[in-house]
């Protein structure tokens, strides 16, 4: 079991997503407000706090929400996480449909550390049961499975 350390969005693509909390998650669509949101399959991203801690070492200035991720999640950092597995957020389910995202061109981080934790640790999701989640919620992971009838 782990927790939800910080929950990020921005409201146009391409800036820094900014702290928020709580935050209403939307069945087929991700957060609600943010810029990423939509019917894709990249609807809310999550990283590791334990990485974002390691790139701090590096950029102890570095803020939630710099690499573009929506959720920061502590204490799933031995989970070896697979397509189809399940993040729960109290009443949020999400779907693990992609790990792994290139930097766009220019990433500054990269510039600035030689590395970017994106392209390995990010986890890329859709909503399979909506609702509201905030900072301090309990998080866990279940390991893949039938497809969930989406929820509203």
């Amino acid at each position: 079991m782990g927790r939800l350390e910080a929950i990020c969005i921005s409201e146009a693509r391409g800036t820094v997503k900014k702290p928020v909390s709580p935050a209403e998650f939307r069945v087929d669509h991700g957060i609600v407000g943010d810029a990423h949101a939509g019917d894709w399959h990249r609807q809310v991203s999550v990283l590791p706090a334990e990485s974002i801690a390691r790139m701090r070492d590096k950029m102890p200035s570095l803020a939630d929400g710099a690499f573009a991720e929506n959720l920061i999640v502590s204490g799933l950092v031995e989970a070896t996480f697979a397509l189809g597995d399940r993040i729960t957020l109290g009443p949020v389910v999400l779907e693990v449909t992609q790990i792994g995202k290139e930097c766009h061109q220019g990433c500054e981080i990269r510039r600035i550390t030689g590395d970017c934790i994106m392209p390995r640790e990010g986890l890329f999701c859709r909503v399979l049961v909506g609702g509201q989640v905030a900072v301090g919620d309990a998080v866990d992971l279940e390991p893949g499975q039938a497809p969930l009838e989406a929820e509203s």
